[in-house]
């Protein structure tokens, strides 16, 4: 049997429960997707159907102001992600729902991984959306690589046209790749429990112990910080979103202490300022009179 038949047999008594997995509502699956980017799965069930309650379809978020859409993904942290999904329904709501990937790519805010997700979960095309899950599975599975980094990708790509079945679910095969690189083919792989083991070229060096694990799967890009601040930029910017919804009208020069415990006036006013500005040119907050509201 070939390996993707095999893992979609798996697949079907081992494969998570997901909301998003029981429709093929363009829109749903987008939503789904911009959540979870840098977000774990369990956290976004739950903003998932919240989100769908409040903003059920296109017209309806595209209709949304910047409060509105910044208050409900409140917690799911990298907030522009909100707004970028509601300029995309925006878009989606004057022009009409694409049909290609090519077509989803032309739109702002959607890159080749998320219109080749619409594209296979939605409108059920035999395409491979590729991320660093599925990177990690496919990289050792077909080319024996214990740790692919991107540059691998267009190998992979290329090798889709033999590797998806022409027909059947052949649609879910990127879904039970998530699964497995959850549930088996993690950062050390359980090799001896996959489905995968005797197609997998990887699977003997790991089983041998022969592999070298390194301590990060990819480079991380360094985030922005503030000389010796112990958290990135991006920590308290998520702080003062939250002072600007929950006590909106709070003044630019008490907000240093409120999100920031060393603050210092002299040091650190200029750099608060500058995140202020940032947020606002951002367009997820508002400022007036020196005060910040949501």
């Amino acid at each position: 049997m070939k390996p993707a038949l095999k893992l979609l047999k798996w697949y079907q008594e081992h494969g998570r429960d997901l909301p998003w997995r029981k429709t093929r509502n363009p829109y749903h699956i987008l939503v789904s997707e911009i959540m979870l980017q840098q977000t774990q799965v369990d956290r976004v069930k739950t903003f998932y159907r919240d989100w769908l309650k409040v903003f059920p379809t296109w017209k309806r978020l595209a209709e949304a102001s910047n409060e509105q859409v910044v208050r409900q993904w409140s917690g799911l942290g990298y907030n522009r992600r909100a707004l970028a999904l509601r300029d995309i329904a925006m878009q989606v709501n004057e022009h009409g729902i694409p049909q290609t990937e090519e077509d989803w790519q032309k739109l702002k805010g959607i890159g080749p991984y998320t219109a080749s997700a619409i594209s296979a979960f939605a409108q059920l095309k035999r395409t491979m959306p590729i991320d660093t899950n599925i990177r990690r599975v496919l990289g050792r599975l077909l080319f024996g690589v214990p740790y692919p980094q991107p540059d691998i990708d267009s190998q992979i790509q290329s090798s889709m046209e033999t590797f998806l079945p022409k027909s059947g679910a052949f649609y879910d095969v990127p879904q039970a790749l998530f699964d497995l690189a959850t549930m088996t083919c993690t950062k050390v792989p359980t090799c001896s429990e996959c489905p995968l083991k005797t197609s997998c070229l990887a699977s003997q060096a790991f089983l041998s112990g022969t592999v070298s694990i390194p301590k990060q799967m990819i480079k991380k890009t360094r985030e922005q910080t503030h000389r010796s601040k112990p958290h990135p930029d991006r920590i308290y910017r998520g702080r003062i979103l939250a002072i600007a919804k929950t006590t909106p009208g709070t003044s630019f020069e008490d907000i240093g202490l409120l999100v920031d415990k060393t603050f210092d006036r002299k040091l650190d006013q200029a750099w608060v300022e500058s995140m202020i500005k940032r947020l606002e040119n951002e367009g997820l907050l508002k400022t007036n009179a020196r005060t910040i509201l949501l």
